[in-house]
């Protein structure tokens, strides 16, 4: 049996389906030849992260197709209800990035607290010249220590940032789906865990003032809205910072700039972007936006994990 590997998959991935008898093909197809390919091949599995779409059309003209797997969390570029309707299985891979994101997220809180994602780019250019400056200029960072961030979303992601944000001595505000007490394990070397329990709240715009920091872990919405716009930006304290991992138009582009250029927003880093991968210019020079390219699951340890984990789901479905 043949399987497509459309935007990749790591060799740990390869060699285990390999060994159960696959033959796995990793050669990109373009969007408007997959159909064609799927079925001029015989692939019974098509694996995808946030690159390929899977929608009807393909679900549709590709009857031998049994398998769609998404390396990574988010299924929003895929037909999930649709596809299962067709006796199609559908299997991401929810754990095996958590670690990689939540350490990408903590990077970018301590980064966007002292603007050094700013510095990094100015220093090369002006640092001989204007070095006082610069150093008066950064000079109004803070601490996280005492801080109080909002988790907004929290599954397996945003329960692992919540471990390095305890242990950076962060007060940490879940927002969640359902109200519950959920424990958060910190592992300490050489000491064990240590487990703190904190509860999570639902109702987001109660909670929005509280929060001098506020990471998303939320899908992108069914119906295109975003979670943050500008009345919730009104509900926040000035001089606020975020970060976004999570999905691109989980924040309104337009209504983000506004808070930024108000104060409102004191500066955000974003992983993900509304049109991807081409995000628009005035949120890549924006002095206060630190950019990275959607990498948040991109460690070799994260690829390794979904890799191994698609395998697994596939040989446990096909096999």
């Amino acid at each position: 049996m043949k399987i497509l590997a459309n935007d990749g998959i790591s060799p740990e991935g390869i060699a285990k389906l390999e060994s159960a008898g696959f033959t796995v093909v990793t050669d990109k197809v373009e969007q408007s030849d997959l159909v064609e390919a799927i079925n001029a091949e015989n692939y019974v599995g098509l694996l995808v992260r946030s690159a390929t779409t899977v929608r009807k059309e393909i679900i549709d003209n590709c009857p031998g197709l049994k398998f769609i797997g998404r390396g990574g969390v988010g299924m929003d570029n895929i037909d999930v209800d649709y596809a299962r309707s067709k006796g199609i299985t559908v299997e991401n891979t929810p754990a095996a990035s958590s670690q990689s994101v939540a350490e990408l997220v903590m990077g970018a809180l301590f980064n966007i607290a002292r603007s050094t994602y700013d510095s990094y780019k100015e220093m090369p250019k002006n640092g001989s010249d204007e070095f006082k400056a610069l150093k008066k200029k950064y000079a109004k960072g803070v601490e996280l220590r005492g801080k109080t961030l909002l988790i907004v979303g929290f599954g397996r992601i945003g329960q692992s940032l919540a471990s390095y944000a305890l242990g950076a001595g962060m007060n940490v505000i879940p927002v969640d789906t359902s109200s519950r007490e959920v424990s958060i394990p910190l592992n300490i070397q050489g000491v064990g865990n240590v487990n703190s329990k904190i509860h999570t709240v639902t109702d987001l715009n109660s909670v929005l003032d509280k929060a001098d920091f506020i990471s998303m872990h939320v899908p992108k919405q069914s119906d295109g809205s975003a979670v943050i716009a500008k009345d919730e930006f009104s509900k926040m304290k000035d001089g606020v910072r975020i970060v976004n991992a999570a999905r691109g138009g989980v924040i309104n582009e337009n209504d983000l700039l506004e808070a930024l250029n108000s104060g409102k927003v004191a500066s955000i880093a974003l992983d993900v972007y509304d049109n991807e991968p081409t995000p628009r210019k005035d949120l890549l020079v924006h002095s206060s936006i630190a950019c990275t390219p959607h990498i948040g699951a991109a460690t070799v340890e994260a690829q390794a994990r979904i890799g191994e984990e698609l395998a697994d789901k596939i040989i446990a479905t096909l096999k």
